[in-house]
């Protein structure tokens, strides 16, 4: 089996963090292939961000067609173009709020998602909505830390994270705690053993619920609304993502 794991900003050392905890969460002879896009912004804290990495990726899920990838995580907690991958990819594609929250529900009657922004919060919400989350997520808080802090040496983030999950213990009632960074990947089995409560990572609950589907073969749906896009021509910057028709089926 090989999964790709996909960090949608440009920040490699983030990269190697997220492959080296999906590797140490997956099975015995699954491959796990990390990358970053050839294209897009060092770290996605806006809207703006997000927009402008979305087409890096489906570059990624189009290489990682030609290559025979078996399923693939986007490693942001913004989930950014998870349907569109979901429209090119032949396998299944989990985004890693997406699967942090769904597991988080599975081990308590409430979570709280700790993130690294303020800004990003209204987005962690908007995704608990649609996902269906919103009943369990007690509250989406932030630690007003800038993604690439994660990455910097003697920084405090590490300290201000973990107060943040214990406030959240105490003042929304949480039972677990969501990681609402990629990030935070290396931070969750300290936060854990200092709080003691189930505190979820996204990249890894991703990867195991990726080789779940992939062992049960189950891929998206192409009936519909996730089919895949339509041929048509793209000009100027977008010149590249011209799709081609599938090819016909001989008779």
């Amino acid at each position: 089996m090989r999964i790709k794991i996909i960090n949608p900003n440009t920040t490699w050392s983030m990269t190697e963090k997220i492959g080296a905890c999906a590797r140490s969460v997956a099975r015995p002879g699954t491959q796990i292939v990390a990358v970053s896009p050839s294209m897009g912004p060092a770290s996605i804290e806006s809207h703006y961000d997000e927009a402008l990495a979305v087409p890096g990726l489906l570059q990624e899920i189009a290489a990682g067609e030609r290559e025979g990838i078996d399923g693939y995580v986007i490693a942001c907690f913004g989930d950014p173009g998870l349907k569109a991958a979901r429209e090119l990819a032949r396998g299944p594609v989990v985004g890693i709020a997406e699967a942090a929250m769904h597991l988080a529900s599975m081990v308590g009657s409430s979570f709280s998602v700790v993130t690294t922004l303020g800004r990003t919060v209204g987005q962690a919400w908007h995704l608990a909505e649609i996902y269906g989350m919103k009943r369990f997520c007690a509250n989406v808080r932030a630690c007003e830390i800038p993604v690439l802090e994660l990455e910097a040496p003697h920084s405090k983030a590490r300290e201000r994270i973990v107060e943040e999950c214990r406030r959240a213990l105490e003042e929304d009632a949480s039972e677990a705690i969501v990681l609402g960074c990629a990030g935070m990947t290396d931070l969750c089995e300290h936060i854990g053993q200092t709080l003691g409560v189930p505190v979820i990572d996204g990249v890894a609950a991703g990867t195991q619920m990726i080789e779940s589907l992939v062992s049960l073969r189950l891929a998206t749906s192409k009936r519909g609304e996730l089919a895949q896009p339509l041929p048509k021509a793209f000009v100027g910057l977008l010149e590249g993502f011209t799709l081609s028709p599938p090819p016909q089926r001989s008779a």
